[in-house]
């Protein structure tokens, strides 16, 4: 068979999007992959903050399907927080997620790896989609976890894994001292020893394939996240960051800024 070369995750350039060869042939899937979707934002703001904002449901879809158009993927894969609410999707989110699933579900089948804010999508929409456990699962050579909970080790023993949950971010100041804050990638190769703690086990147990982590940046752009180089600002996820051993941040457009630490 042929081979592809290149990344098995590459991101679609200008997009918080990637996608992943799920194994190393020409003819194998592939897979649009996006993260924190968060269908059904605006009433949750307006819920939770008392901000209010006109719903960007048809923007967000029009988006989503104009990256399927383009990358032409045998899945979509959406890691984790397809959904805002913590609990059953209702309301304008319920049909907000309705109509993604009308829309999308002909075109290609949809794995959603289960988020903190995924609860009950599996009732509403578990005949339609593929809804995993927290713990995530791995698609041929790429591991998938939302990110809020350690994941399976069937993960961690991919070539590369996917994350999501921190909506990374950096703040770039100017000279004159103005900011402004953008979403990020970060990517870099992932430190064994947590996860081998965290499943009672020795590093030599695992079938260790020194994987790369991707953890991606939110799809809504209007949900907040984790400034990766503003001191003081922690990770969510419980992996990190002692599980990648260093991780250089990329803007949407491929701009790669360093370790992010230092950015």
């Amino acid at each position: 068979m042929a081979r592809r070369d290149g990344p098995i995750v590459e991101p679609v350039p200008g997009d918080p999007a990637a996608v992943a060869r799920l194994g190393p042939d020409a003819d194998d899937e592939t897979a649009l992959v996006v993260a924190d979707y968060h269908a059904g934002i605006e009433a949750g703001l307006r819920y939770e903050r008392g901000i209010e904002l006109e719903s960007d449901a048809d923007v967000r879809l029009a988006r989503l399907t104009r990256l399927l158009d383009r990358t032409d993927p045998d899945r979509l894969v959406v890691l984790g927080d397809l959904g805002h609410r913590i609990g059953n999707p209702k309301g304008d989110e319920s049909e907000e997620l309705r109509i993604l699933v009308d829309r999308v579900t002909p075109r290609v089948p949809v794995t959603l790896v289960r988020g903190n804010h995924d609860g009950g999508i599996a009732e509403a929409f578990g005949d339609r989609i593929d809804v995993t456990d927290g713990s995530g699962v791995r698609l041929g050579r790429v591991g998938f976890v939302h990110g809020h909970t350690w994941p399976a080790r069937e993960v961690v023993e991919s070539d590369v894994v996917c994350a999501a949950h921190e909506h990374p971010a950096v703040r770039l100041e100017d000279d004159v001292g103005g900011g402004r804050k953008e979403r990020a990638w970060l990517r870099g190769p992932m430190n064994p020893e947590p996860f081998a703690d965290h499943l009672g086990i020795d590093v030599s147990e695992l079938d260790w394939r020194a994987p790369e982590l991707v953890v991606f940046p939110a799809f809504n752009d209007r949900s907040g996240g984790t400034w990766v180089n503003v001191e003081g600002q922690g990770f969510l996820s419980p992996f990190l960051p002692d599980g990648v051993f260093d991780a250089d941040a990329y803007l949407l457009d491929g701009t790669r800024l360093g370790p992010y630490r230092s950015v």
